[in-house]
């Protein structure tokens, strides 16, 4: 018993648990929200061979205008209003930055 309690008080992670490596938000002036969650995987898979599961949310009034995100059974894809196409995933810091070239479009779209 003293084992098991050591480990919760160590702060034992579940190593089938996928761990929270980023996250970031930002509520702007007009309501506009981007949010930002990236996961590491225990193991890569046939799905997600990069070893990571993430969600990026640009929307206003509760509605999606630009979303990247890996579902399962979707693999890696976007969203850009209503439309959904696949996303050739490269790495975190390309995903992240074609995330915010699409923000800044939609955002200029909106402004316009």
């Amino acid at each position: 018993m003293m084992v098991i309690d050591a480990l919760i008080i160590y702060g034992y992670s579940d190593p089938m648990k996928a761990k929270r490596i980023f996250y970031d938000k930002a509520v702007f002036p007009d309501g506009a929200i981007v949010e930002m969650t990236i996961w590491q995987l225990p193991t890569p898979s046939s799905e997600r061979p990069h070893g990571l599961k993430y969600s990026l949310f640009y929307g206003r009034d509760g509605v999606r205008i630009v979303g990247y995100d890996n579902e399962r059974g979707k693999g890696d894809h976007k969203h850009i209003g209503q439309v959904e196409v696949r996303y050739k995933f490269d790495s975190v810091e390309k995903l992240v930055a074609d995330f915010l070239a699409d923000v800044e479009r939609a955002t200029n779209e909106h402004d316009a």
